[in-house]
């Protein structure tokens, strides 16, 4: 027995060595402080809801309690008091740990400080009393719910609210056909005033089909807007859905405020970026004026005449308006929001991308325009085209050709080629004619030469001063080379093309005439007697000894006949 006491006695020594043993030094454990803070802020605020009414929102522990806790104990203390009869009052007590709130003297929930907003500036008396307004709220339409006079009216005022939202819908279809026939008889009379450039904006064929889908348009944005009326009237009538109704009326209204307000707010910053705009305009016209009066003086500048106006008035109006667009985009509606920022964005980065080739194109027509490489009204061949100049533009220049074709060329092309220009040799108005012939060396080049110039002078629009000349550029394996150059009066293209293809008619019918082939002699192997001329054929008709084109080339006397 005694044995038995002993050891009973030794293993209760033994559990109160090893509890002692198992404790920190400090004695009995500590909680680590950002341990706690971690587990106070993991506590997420919850919102107390009763019958679709907000009433709180509780933010911090109370007692050991969660928000959420806190919100389902609330949740069920509100509804066991309102399902039963009511005296509907509503109390707010102070206690040491915040404000108690009653109803009918019986405990709902706590307001503790740990429930406040920290970003707010309201006390805890200031929350306890807007949470008794809510509460309330709550009471007064679980008394209403429950009255069948205010569920006879509600559905009364729902009833007349349906028939009026019906005969609305219905009147709008019947308006719908007139509305129609308004707008079209509105907009045929005023489309033709409506022009842009000289051109009118809308054409009568499009007229109807404009008419019909904008009053179609606004015949559904009305059955939208009286619909959501109709149904935000409907759920305010019910204590229930009130909170619903409520919330879209709400919405409706925020969308409208905050839409006069944005106009509001954007009516400063616009009427500044219209005056600036305005202020660019009047700046433009005053240089294009002054530019205009600087070209047409007695003394223009090199860089400023008529052909280069057009360019430079252009230039100016794009720098200007350029500037006036850097200093409106501040005051413009949107232009601080992330949209126009990202809209700007992705301009720039198509312009950069996409545009280089049409910069250069602008830049080659300044350098078209200032140089005076070309102008209006010359004859030019750049490459295998030819033709007249007939405008200059910042992208492209554009040449009429003989034929009537109308050539656009980029001015790109222009600085990178050789350009021929027929006009600008000659004294006054005109263009240089040119043909190539080529006649074989049997056939005395004096004589050649005589029927070139006869064709010539009989060709009209060639002119006799500065006379007609004929070179030779080669002395080929086979022939020789005649280059026929004279000088036309006329300035279009379709003349030259005529009194080109009436030049080579005269040439052919000359050397017809004179009995000398237009044949290049292309042979395998040489003739039995040599291709020469003997010097009594060198003044073949029409060849005259005694012209100076004849005795030019040689100091020697013309050999006898």
């Amino acid at each position: 027995m005694k044995l038995n006491v002993m050891l009973r006695r030794l293993s209760c020594l033994l559990l109160v060595a090893g509890s002692l043993l198992s404790m920190p030094a400090g004695g009995a454990p500590k909680r680590d402080p950002a341990e706690a803070a971690n587990a106070k802020s993991a506590a997420a605020p919850a919102d107390l809801v009763v019958r679709n009414r907000y009433v709180m929102t509780f933010r911090g522990t109370f007692l050991g309690t969660s928000p959420e806790e806190r919100v389902d104990r609330a949740r069920r203390n509100i509804l066991e008091i309102i399902s039963g009869d009511l005296e509907g009052k509503v109390a707010i007590g102070t206690i040491e740990q915040g404000r108690r709130v009653t109803v009918d003297r019986k405990f709902m929930f706590t307001i503790t400080p740990g429930d406040l907003d920290p970003l707010g500036q309201e006390t805890i008396d200031d929350v306890a009393a807007a949470e008794k307004e809510r509460l309330k709220l709550v009471v007064d339409e679980t008394e209403e719910a429950r009255s069948t006079d205010n569920l006879i009216r509600a559905l009364v005022a729902g009833g007349i609210a349906t028939l009026v939202w019906l005969a609305l819908l219905w009147g709008l279809a019947r308006l719908h056909r007139r509305f129609v026939r308004i707008f079209v008889r509105l907009a045929a009379s005023k489309a033709p005033t409506l022009k842009l450039g000289g051109s009118v904006l809308l054409d009568q064929r499009h007229v109807y089909p404009m008419a019909r889908h904008l009053v179609e348009v606004l015949r559904w944005l009305l059955v939208t807007i009286f619909s959501y009326e109709w149904l935000s009237f409907m759920l305010s009538r019910f204590p229930y859905t009130r909170p619903w109704g409520e919330s879209l009326n709400g919405y409706l209204i925020g969308i409208v405020v905050d839409i006069l307000q944005a106009i509001v707010e954007a009516i400063p910053g616009l009427g500044v970026a219209i005056v600036i705009f305005l202020l660019a305009r009047s700046l433009i016209s005053m240089i294009e004026g002054f530019l205009e009066r600087l070209a047409t003086g007695d003394s223009p500048p090199r860089w400023l005449d008529t052909e280069a106006m057009p360019t430079t008035r252009r230039l100016v109006g794009l720098v200007v308006w350029l500037f006036a667009l850097a200093m409106a985009y501040p005051y413009l509606p949107g232009a601080q929001t992330e949209a126009f920022k990202g809209l700007s964005v992705l301009l720039g980065l198509m312009v950069s991308l996409g545009a280089s080739s049409l910069v250069g194109q602008a830049a080659a027509g300044l350098i078209v325009t200032y140089t005076r490489t070309v102008r209006m009204g010359e004859y030019v061949r750049v490459g295998e085209h030819e033709g007249t100049v007939t405008e200059l533009g910042m992208f492209t220049t554009r040449i009429r050709t003989g034929t009537g074709q109308e050539l656009a060329l980029p001015n790109s092309l222009i600085t990178g080629t050789v350009i021929q220009n027929f006009s600008r040799v000659v004294q006054g108005h005109g263009f240089i004619v040119d043909t190539k012939v080529t006649i074989g060396y049997d056939t005395p080049w004096r004589q050649v030469e005589a029927m070139l110039i006869e064709a010539a002078r009989r060709t009209p629009g060639i002119l006799e001063d500065p006379a007609p000349r004929v070179f030779q550029t080669a002395l080929s394996d086979y022939y020789p080379e005649y280059l026929l150059v004279g000088h036309a009066a006329a300035m279009k293209a379709n003349t030259r093309a005529e009194t080109m293809s009436v030049l080579h008619k005269n040439i052919q019918d000359v050397f017809n005439e004179y009995c000398v082939q237009i044949m290049s002699p292309h042979y395998m192997t040489d003739p039995a007697q040599a291709k020469i001329v003997p010097p009594q054929r060198w003044y073949e008709p029409p060849a005259d000894k005694d012209s100076p084109a004849s005795l030019r080339t040689d100091g020697l006397a013309p050999p006898s006949a």
